[in-house]
């Protein structure tokens, strides 16, 4: 099929490079010009596994191209596909206005018939502006054409992006145009070849399970470091009550890890469209405001008990903080609890050696470089530092040399913002542990 993305981010280059992996003929559209060339020589600007290798090879096929106008680009195709970003507003609303932006250009553009996919994450009713947005070109171009808008969102995790997209566990469709259907059947075909994974509903249906499933996520997260803290004051080891809830299949294992707060460009973005959104229809929405409520708590909750363990202050100290991504196998630091952590600890007069195997150049553009050092190693980090804060699970943090923590770290402990640690063996070696849930059962 021959098919446009609008948006070469994250959601648009992986959905155009999965798409032209298939055989499909993809032009991906960005008006950043920089970018453009990047991806045209097979740079990602970004970290995703596996993501950059399908770039490149299908670009050297000829069925990945890039482009900046879309009126070239959606000549000839079949469909295509919205992934612009949805920022929040300061009230918590997700900020279509570059959704609306691209159905203009669509509409100034289109000179055939044309199904038009809303990929982004966007609030119930979005496709019913993006209609009424071209229409509404269309009428001031005195142009009758058909075309169909339909929602389609992406249930893609960061750092396993490509994967989440060739093996999807559902493909969710939102349409009431069988030949929307078709098309959108015809287009997924190879994804779920092995067994049904298409879910075809209303538009509006597929723009709020996206949502839903988001907050669903990140209610289990914070249900969950609320238990902890619970656990805590109860002499219990919350990994136990993870193990023992977790084995339940009405539950599940999946986002009830404990820890120092979620993160990213989903979870904290689409719980405040879920509050804006309740408020909107008269619904009080108590249930996200906690959500969120615990999560901003949750990514200060160590820099507390620091502060507390150090004496009431961060003057003179150097803190470690190992992992700046909000999730591993990402550069992604939006809303990461290391950052907040960070900007917190230096406000507070500390100062910060960090590490991560992905994110420092990003952590870097952001933070800056007063009273704090980026380091090629994990144990360059922890070097004269007094304390160790890891805040992202990255494979190589979770079996250290403890023998070589204990004899660098000043003051002698480590915080385990994602409890992968056995807090008895961190304090075998003479190092204190203060984790999410289970610090007072080495007190």
């Amino acid at each position: 099929m021959r098919i446009a993305v609008i948006g070469a981010g994250y959601v648009g280059l992986v959905t155009g490079t999965c798409f032209s992996e298939m055989g499909n003929q993809v032009i991906c559209v960005d008006k950043d010009l920089t970018k453009l060339n990047q991806l045209r020589l097979g740079e990602i600007p970004f970290h995703e596994p596996g993501l950059d290798q399908l770039v490149r090879d299908n670009s050297a096929a000829g069925r990945l191209t890039f482009n900046s106008d879309i009126e070239t680009a959606i000549e000839d195709v079949e469909l295509v596909f919205i992934a612009v970003g949805t920022p929040a507003q300061h009230d918590g609303k997700a900020d279509i206005s570059f959704i609306l932006q691209a159905a203009r250009q669509i509409g100034q553009a289109i000179k055939e018939p044309l199904i038009v996919v809303n990929k982004s994450t966007v609030p119930v009713g979005t496709a019913d502006r993006v209609r009424s947005t071209i229409e509404q070109t269309l009428k001031d171009r005195q142009q009758t054409i058909d075309f169909d808008v339909i929602s389609n969102p992406e249930f893609l995790r960061e750092g396993s992006a490509v994967k989440d997209f060739m093996f999807p566990d559902r493909i969710v469709i939102g349409t009431d145009s069988d030949r929307s259907r078709r098309a959108m059947e015809d287009l997924y075909a190879p994804f779920a070849k092995k067994e049904p994974r298409l879910h075809f509903v209303g538009v509006r249906d597929a723009e709020m399970i996206k949502y839903a499933a988001n907050a669903m996520l990140a209610t289990k997260i914070s249900f969950m470091n609320e238990v902890a803290l619970m656990c805590e004051k109860l002499d219990i080891d919350i990994e136990k009550i993870r193990l023992g809830i977790g084995s339940d299949p009405r539950i599940g294992p999946e986002f009830i890890y404990p820890g120092c707060g979620y993160g990213g460009s989903c979870f904290p973005k689409d719980v405040k469209a879920m509050i804006a959104m309740a408020d909107e229809v008269g619904v009080k929405g108590d249930i996200f405001k906690a959500v969120e409520n615990r999560n901003k708590s949750q990514k200060i909750l160590l820099v507390d008990r620091l502060r507390e363990y150090l004496g009431g202050s961060f003057k003179d100290r150097t803190v470690a903080v190992w992992g700046l991504a909000f999730k591993p196998d990402t550069d992604d630091i939006r809303e990461a609890p290391a950052i907040a952590m960070i900007e917190l600890m230096l406000n507070e007069g500390a100062r910060i050696n960090c590490y991560d195997p992905k994110a420092l150049a990003n952590a870097r553009n952001l933070l800056g470089t007063e009273n704090i050092s980026y380091l090629d190693d994990q144990y360059a980090a922890t070097e004269n530092s007094d304390v160790l804060i890891v805040a992202t699970e990255w494979r190589q943090f979770k079996q250290p040399d403890f023998r070589t923590l204990a004899k660098q770290l000043q003051a002698k402990c480590i915080l385990d913002g994602r409890n992968i640690y056995n807090p008895k063996r961190v304090t075998d070696y003479g190092l204190d542990y203060i984790g999410i849930g289970r610090s007072r059962l080495i007190q």
